[in-house]
C-alpha cells in the first residue's frame, strides 16, 4: 500500500507496486560531499534531450501510460524538461501540468525543519516535545522521540501500531498530532525503521509552530519562492485535489479514470508541483542548496545532512533514500505514490544529474514513474534501458482468464447440479463449506494485505485500487463459492424430498 512504497515499501529499483527488493547502503563520493557540487567528470558522455524523449515516448506508447512528466538536470543546467501524453479531460500533459508527488513531499519537510535548525530555532536531537508539548503517546516512550528520528522515520511508531489509513482521517496538521495519543510504539525511539506517514505529519505541525505560519505558506515562502517553483503548492487534504484532472487506475492493461480516496496529506505527500519547477528542485539538491537563480535554500552541509542516512535507518536519510544503483551507482531518491498518481526524484551524486518523474496513474503492483525513472538512471549512467514494460498487465490478463474460466465453471456448476444431487453422497456435504473460502477471503482481503504490508494498508476501496483485477478475480470466486453449493443444495432438498 501506499508508501508510499518510500512505499511500502521505499522508493527502490522497482520490479513493481508491491516492490520487496532490498535497500543497499552507498556512501557518496568525498570529494563531491567536501565541494557541495557534483563530479561532473565521472560520467558517461552527456545524455542528451532527444534520448530522454524518445526513451518516454516510448515507454508511454507501449505501455499505454496517459501522461507523464519528466525532468532532468546535470549540475546547474536543465538537460530536459518535458510533458507526454494527455491528462484525463485529454488535454495534453506539459511539463507544467500540475500533478501530486505524494511523498516526494517528505524531503520538502526536512528541508524546511533544517532550514529551522539552521537559524537555531530546532535542534535535530531534541526531543519533539520541546516544540509540540501536545505530541504524546500511548507509549510513555515517545516523550523521548527527537525531530531527527521523525525524519529518518525511527521513532518507533509505524503503521502496525498505528494504522493511520485504516483510521479516521484528520484535517489539520494539528488533528494530524492530538489523534497520536492512542498510538503505540513498535520499536525504541531510534532503534529501527518504520516507514509511517505521520512521523512527517508531525514534522509538518512542528515546522508551523517554530516559524508561525500556516505549513503551506511556509513552504511557499521559504521553499518554492526562493527557488522559482512558481506552480507549486501544499494540499492538507487529498479532497484539495478536486481542482485537477483525475488520476488513474491501472485495469487490465488500460487506465481507467478516478477520484483519489480521500485521506490527509499535509506534511507527509502534500506538494503539488510540475516536472519544470522540480528541475529547479533538484538543481538545487546537487548544487549545495543554491537554485538555477542563485536562490539559496539550505547550506551545502544542511544538503548533506539532508541525503545521510542514521545508522539504524534502512538506507532511509531525511526524506531521502540512499542505494546503490546500476554498477553500484549511488542514488539518493523518493519515491511517492497517491492511489492515482504517482512520482519519483533520483539524485545521481557521483555524475551530478538529477531525475524527476511524475505520473497520472497510482499505486499499484506496477509503478510507471519508478519504471521511467529507473530508465533514465540506466539511460544517464551509459546503460541501456532496454524496453520496461510493466508485469502488472501480464498478471492482469492471466488473472481475467481464470475468471473468465472460473465463471464457466460456475456456471457448469450450476447446470448439473441435478446430476450432483442425484449422485451425491453424505459424507460430501458437509464440503460444500469449502466453497466460502473465497468469500472470507474477499471479506478480510484488507486485512490481510495490511498484515503482508505490516498495517501499510487501508479498507477495501485502496485494494481495489492497488490491483482492481485481483478484487474482480476473488469476487467471482465469491459469488461462484455461493451460487454453485446454494443451487447443489435446493437441488438436494428437493430429491430428498418426501413424494
Amino acid at each position: 500500500m501506499p508508501s508510499d512504497r518510500g512505499g511500502p515499501a521505499g522508493p527502490i529499483r522497482s520490479v513493481g507496486g508491491m516492490r520487496t527488493t532490498t535497500i543497499l547502503a552507498a556512501a557518496a563520493a568525498v570529494a563531491t560531499l567536501l565541494a557541495g557540487t557534483p563530479a561532473a567528470q565521472a560520467a558517461p558522455a552527456r545524455v542528451d534531450g532527444t534520448a530522454i524523449d524518445r526513451f518516454v515516448r516510448d515507454y508511454v506508447e507501449r505501455t499505454g501510460l496517459p501522461g507523464a512528466e519528466v525532468a532532468v538536470t546535470h549540475g546547474r543546467d536543465v538537460v530536459r524538461v518535458g510533458g507526454y501524453g494527455h491528462d484525463s479531460a485529454g488535454r495534453p500533459v506539459t511539463a507544467r501540468t500540475p500533478m501530486p508527488v505524494a511523498s516526494l513531499s517528505k524531503s520538502f519537510t526536512a528541508l524546511a525543519v533544517l532550514q529551522l535548525v539552521e537559524a537555531h530555532q530546532v535542534d535535530l536531537d531534541a526531543p519533539v516535545r520541546r516544540y509540540l508539548p501536545e505530541f504524546r503517546l500511548a507509549d510513555p516512550r515517545g516523550d523521548r522521540i527527537t525531530v531527527r528520528e521523525l525524519l529518518d522515520q525511527t521513532s518507533g511508531m509505524s503503521d502496525a501500531e498505528f494504522p493511520d489509513l485504516r483510521l479516521a482521517q484528520p484535517h489539520t496538521l494539528d488533528g494530524a498530532v492530538r489523534r497520536l495519543r492512542t498510538a503505540g510504539l513498535d520499536s525504541a525511539p531510534g532503534a529501527r525503521f518504520h516507514y509511517h506517514n505521520p512521523n512527517y505529519q508531525v514534522a509538518g505541525r512542528l515546522v508551523e509552530v517554530v516559524s508561525g505560519e500556516e505549513y503551506g505558506t511556509y513552504l511557499r515562502r521559504h521553499v518554492f519562492a526562493p527557488l522559482g517553483m512558481d506552480a507549486s503548492r501544499n494540499v492538507l487534504t487529498s479532497e484539495a485535489l478536486a481542482g485537477l484532472p483525475r488520476g488513474h487506475v491501472r485495469a487490465y492493461g488500460a487506465a481507467v479514470t478516478e477520484p483519489e480516496p480521500y485521506w490527509f496529506t499535509g506534511g507527509s505527500h502534500g506538494v503539488v508541483t510540475t516536472a519544470a519547477d522540480l528541475s529547479r528542485w533538484l538543481v538545487a539538491q546537487n548544487s549545495g542548496g543554491v537554485g538555477p537563480g542563485g536562490g539559496r535554500i539550505l547550506s551545502a552541509a544542511g544538503i548533506r545532512t539532508s541525503h545521510t542516512p542514521a545508522p539504524h535507518a534502512d538506507g532511509y536519510a531525511l526524506g531521502w533514500r540512499k542505494q546503490a544503483g546500476p554498477g553500484g551507482v549511488t542514488e539518493i531518491r523518493h519515491n511517492g505514490e497517491l492511489f492515482t498518481y504517482t512520482a519519483e526524484q533520483v539524485l545521481l551524486p557521483d555524475s551530478g544529474y538529477g531525475i524527476a518523474v511524475l505520473t497520472n496513474t497510482g499505486l499499484s503492483i506496477d509503478n510507471d514513474s519508478a519504471e521511467l525513472a529507473d530508465g533514465l538512471v540506466d539511460l544517464v549512467t551509459g546503460h541501456d534501458p532496454g524496453h520496461p514494460a510493466p508485469a502488472g498487465t501480464t498478471a492482469d490478463r492471466v488473472l481475467l482468464g481464470l475468471t473468465v474460466l472460473l465463471a464457466a465453471l460456475a456456471v457448469l456448476g450450476v447446470v448439473r447440479s441435478r446430476r450432483w444431487a442425484a449422485r451425491a453422497r453424505a459424507w460430501r456435504y458437509p464440503l460444500l463449506v469449502v466453497y466460502l473460502a473465497p468469500l472470507a477471503l474477499l471479506a478480510f482481503l484488507p486485512s490481510v494485505v495490511g498484515y503482508v504490508f505490516a498495517g501499510r494498508a487501508g479498507g477495501f476501496r485502496h485494494v481495489a485500487y492497488v490491483w482492481p483485477a485481483l478484487v474482480v478475480f476473488l469476487a467471482v470466486a465469491a459469488a461462484a463459492g455461493l451460487v454453485v453449493p446454494a443451487v447443489r443444495l435446493v437441488r438436494l432438498l428437493r430429491l430428498r424430498r418426501p413424494r
